[in-house]
């Protein structure tokens, strides 16, 4: 098989956004639509060149056109979809968050396993090529001590909020919420950096809906510490900065990774002495950002992988585990932490 067949669940912008990276790859092939409604999964059908489309997701998961399913769906159907599709022999790739709360992953986890199909987080931040070189120049900083992203993007969304209209973003009955939406760009890569934090103190802003319109979290790491802010209801344009004792790495922003730089930390002299020059480290491609995710992922269907080296189960089990601690000391409850899914 030199080519992955895919049906995708969810027809909305970042559905388009992902078709459109995902035409980079030749191996790549769209083939089928899911919606719940046969007018809806048409006209989707008919912008993409989608030859078949389906309003039951159990048949398309039976289908035998397609070998892969693409989830962006509302994020309280992630895991019981995904599950459905693994069940049916699809590989996976599911947009972030994975699922609302650490038992779905887990849930997940174990489909991937008993029906050895692969699955991944679409978190796309972390498989682009600065990314990489994020990681490759990370030595250069010395012993890391600070960890530092910002994610504040206000909603358009918040508007309708404001006269009263609560849209999906602000519902926590589809499981969403700032942490759920932006905030987790700034957990995942710290995640896949330094792995588990020791300690979290989370504070926050919880709307009236009940999901959380922005937060502040502290991370405690064996010698260095870890902070992240996020928001929908103001902006920002601070970067992200990982900061060592021989020097930072700098990031412009934390979803969209555009510039790295690296600035040295120099030897203190007696006087004034010469300014730091940054490092432009930013690595040259022609390829859309969301291309890098759906490589990586046709990259373990055919190789017979389960999971990502980077975006790994590990690493979108702890991310989860962190957003579930996060919220607990919010106070944000979500439906499906009750599910029979979690049970």
């Amino acid at each position: 098989m030199d080519k992955v067949r895919f049906g995708v669940v969810g027809t909305n912008f970042i559905t388009d956004w992902v078709i459109a990276g995902a035409h980079q790859d030749e191996r790549f092939e769209l083939v089928a639509v899911y919606s719940r409604t046969r007018e809806r999964a048409n006209e989707f059908a008919a912008k993409h060149g989608i030859p078949y489309t389906f309003t039951s997701l159990e048949e398309m998961a039976e289908s035998p056109l397609i070998d892969a399913v693409y989830i962006a769906s509302p994020n309280f159907l992630h895991a019981s979809q995904s599950i459905l599709c693994m069940s049916r022999g699809k590989h996976v790739l599911c947009e972030k968050p994975l699922a609302s709360n650490v038992r779905e992953v887990q849930a997940m986890i174990e489909a991937s396993r008993k029906y050895n199909v692969t699955l991944m987080e679409a978190m796309k931040p972390t498989l682009t090529p600065n990314f990489r070189v994020l990681r490759e120049n990370l030595g250069r900083a010395g012993v890391i001590r600070r960890y530092f992203s910002c994610y504040c993007q206000y909603s358009s969304r918040y508007d309708k909020f404001k006269e009263g209209i609560v849209l999906n973003a602000f519902k926590p009955e589809l499981s969403n919420g700032a942490m759920m939406d932006i905030g987790i760009y700034t957990v995942y890569p710290m995640v896949v950096l330094f792995g588990r934090p020791k300690k979290i103190d989370a504070s926050g802003i919880v709307l009236s809906s009940g999901a959380d319109g922005q937060g502040t979290v502290n991370f405690l790491y064996e010698g260095m510490n870890a902070t992240v802010l996020y928001s929908k209801i103001a902006n920002s344009s601070l970067p992200t900065e990982i900061q060592g004792e021989d020097g930072n790495l700098t990031l412009d922003r934390i979803n969209i990774i555009r510039e790295v730089t690296f600035t040295p930390r120099l030897a203190p002299a007696m006087g004034k002495g010469p300014e730091p020059v940054p490092e432009n480290l930013t690595a040259v491609t022609d390829k859309d950002e969301y291309y890098y995710e759906v490589a990586e992922f046709i990259d373990l269907v055919l190789s017979g992988r389960r999971e990502s080296l980077v975006n790994s189960h590990e690493n979108s089990l702890i991310t989860l585990e962190i957003i579930d601690e996060v919220r607990r000391q919010l106070g944000i409850v979500y439906p499906a932490d009750r599910s029979l899914l979690c049970t």
